[in-house]
């Protein structure tokens, strides 16, 4: 993908960025010109990421981090910092689908880990990329909810529940921040051709078809098309988006 905007001079931190929109948004900041901190728990993959980028000529590092783990957060904005001297953008992308259940029949444990990883992980990265940029006074973050965070859907009670957290923490965030000049805001993306919504179509073929097939674009989203809307998000052009979430869904849930 080749990003009509420029990020010269820039430092981006993803998380969730060894596959699929993740690693499809590092590459478009790396693309753009920005030095990129690719952030996973997977390691091999992770690596493999960074190595394939580094390899085309950008300046990138990875590293391995768990985003439940506050101290492993702490230590990846601090890793980035160290690496490239600044943060200018971030886009807390890590999250997890959960299994399709009914409420009643949903596990606590399931749901603590998607809560866990898609809403606590978020407020983790947000915290500690805020220590830095406030401190500078500049940055845009991008926090990554879903079409989920805006609708309900049966059979997907804690997902749904953790990205609509998401767009609430976003707010509340962007309205502290927006006068010292960081910008924070919410993507939701629909279903999108990734590892993640395609290990779900293959565990749950009955709801995630009904899902796609109620797509009025009449496909999956491209991880390059969300990574675009990121990007501007990220840029001047966005400059007066704040606590804002664009919807990026082939018109899901315009109906």
């Amino acid at each position: 993908m080749t990003s009509t905007l420029s990020f010269d001079g820039k430092v981006a931190l993803v998380t969730g960025a060894a596959a699929g929109i993740g690693l499809a948004t590092a590459t478009a900041f790396a693309e753009a010109g920005a030095a990129v901190t690719l952030a996973d728990i997977n390691g091999d993959a992770l690596h493999d990421a960074a190595d394939k980028l580094e390899a085309a000529g950008h300046r990138v590092i990875g590293v391995a981090c768990d985003v439940t783990d506050e101290p492993s957060v702490a230590a990846l904005v601090a890793d980035t910092v160290t690496a490239f001297g600044r943060l200018d953008a971030a886009f807390n992308n890590a999250g997890i689908q959960a299994p399709v259940a009914d409420t009643a029949d949903a596990t606590g444990d399931d749901f603590d880990q998607v809560i866990a990883i898609n809403l606590r992980g978020v407020w983790n990265c947000l915290k500690h990329e805020l220590r830095h940029m406030r401190q500078v006074g500049s940055g845009a973050i991008v926090n990554c909810s879903s079409q989920s965070g805006l609708v309900g859907m049966a059979g997907l009670g804690a997902y749904t529940a953790s990205k609509h957290g998401v767009l609430g923490l976003t707010k509340c965030a962007a309205l502290e921040y927006a006068a010292r000049g960081i910008r924070i805001n919410t993507i939701c993306p629909g279903p999108t051709d990734t590892p993640m919504v395609a290990a779900a179509l293959a565990d749950h073929p009955d709801h995630m078809t009904h899902l796609v097939n109620g797509i009025p674009a009449r496909r999956l989203g491209h991880p390059e098309e969300i990574a675009s809307a990121v990007l501007w998000l990220c840029s001047p052009g966005a400059g007066f988006v704040i606590g804002q979430h664009l919807t990026a869904d082939g018109g899901l849930t315009t109906q």
